[in-house]
């Protein structure tokens, strides 16, 4: 299957980035290559992105259609929360721009083998990253009834997550949760009808839950944000797309973190603390996708961009 993910929001990340032709950018989640092949349009032979992806069909989508930029682009297999150690394994000690397009591609959800669509009969897989042993059915068929309903709950803001894990351990004692039509029906009758009735598929918030806490999405955000903050360049920038509330509010939080400068009680007559403020918070609310643009690709009806600037 062809590696496919219609980058969101393409224009107004190309323009909070502000690329400069002979800087050096960092697409941390370079996906099929959309939006790192926007800014090697814009560099000249000077100017340098680094893609970094841990899925292996994304890493071999995006060389394809960067093949033409391949003097300007170098492609690495990794997380982002690692992307310090990536900059210094190239060299590179200072960074104009950062891109993060947070959560799933549109190719990993349509691509049925790798489990993360609710939609499609899979194995139990939901892994970005196929070298990684843990995977969806591993939670679900060894975590305790209250770490599920922990993770249910926290990840996917799920209001029945407690009956959603109780049901899940009642079903494991006699059969082992092999697929996602499985585990599709046995939320679907945890829900209680009339809360089924309204709102989202029954199995999208815990589908969402079990994928970050494989894939420890949300737990890598804030730390992979500070190292890039660190290593921007004076006026260079960081971006990020999110695609749900509990990213948004990481990346918020931790760019109003470092746009503070001393945290110490009002009235200290002396600063001990330390702060110096880092950032200058460019989008004082999220940009969201115009009408045109989730009209023709629905699944950016959630996207937020949010930016800020190393002072």
């Amino acid at each position: 299957m062809e590696f496919y993910h219609r980058s969101v929001m393409l224009q107004e990340c190309m323009e909070l980035l502000k690329i400069k032709p002979n800087g050096i950018y960092f697409d941390c989640t370079l996906g099929g290559g959309g939006h790192g092949e926007a800014i090697a349009e814009k560099l000249n032979d000077q100017g340098l992105l680094v893609g970094l992806d841990q899925d292996e069909d994304a890493l071999e989508a995006a060389e394809g259609r960067l093949q033409q930029y391949s003097d300007k682009v170098k492609i690495v297999r990794s997380n982002f929360r690692y992307l310090g150690q990536v900059a210094a394994d190239l060299g590179i000690t200072q960074i104009d721009g950062f891109l993060f397009d947070l959560g799933i591609s549109s190719y990993q959800v349509d691509q049925a083998d790798r489990g993360f669509s609710y939609q499609q009969e899979a194995p139990l897989d939901m892994r970005m990253d196929k070298q990684q042993v843990t995977n969806a059915g591993t939670l679900v068929n060894e975590l305790s009834e209250a770490h599920l309903a922990e993770i249910i709950k926290n990840y996917g803001e799920e209001r029945w997550a407690a009956r959603i894990a109780s049901f899940i351990v009642n079903f494991r004692a006699n059969q082992h949760i092999e697929t996602t039509t499985q585990l599709v029906d046995i939320i679907k009758k945890a829900i209680p009808a009339g809360a089924r009735k309204a709102g989202p598929h029954p199995a999208k918030r815990t589908f969402q839950a079990l994928r970050i806490a494989v894939n420890s999405e949300l737990d890598v955000i804030s730390e992979a944000l500070k190292q890039g903050v660190g290593l921007l360049s004076p006026r260079g920038r960081i971006v990020v797309i999110s695609f749900h509330s509990l990213e948004d509010r990481i990346v918020k939080q931790t760019f109003r973190d470092m746009a503070q400068s001393c945290k110490c009680p009002p009235g200290f007559p002396v600063c001990t603390c330390g702060v110096q403020k880092q950032v200058r918070i460019v989008t004082s609310k999220p940009v969201i996708p115009s009408e045109e643009e989730v009209n023709a690709n629905p699944r950016a009806r959630s996207a937020k961009v949010r930016a800020a600037e190393k002072l």
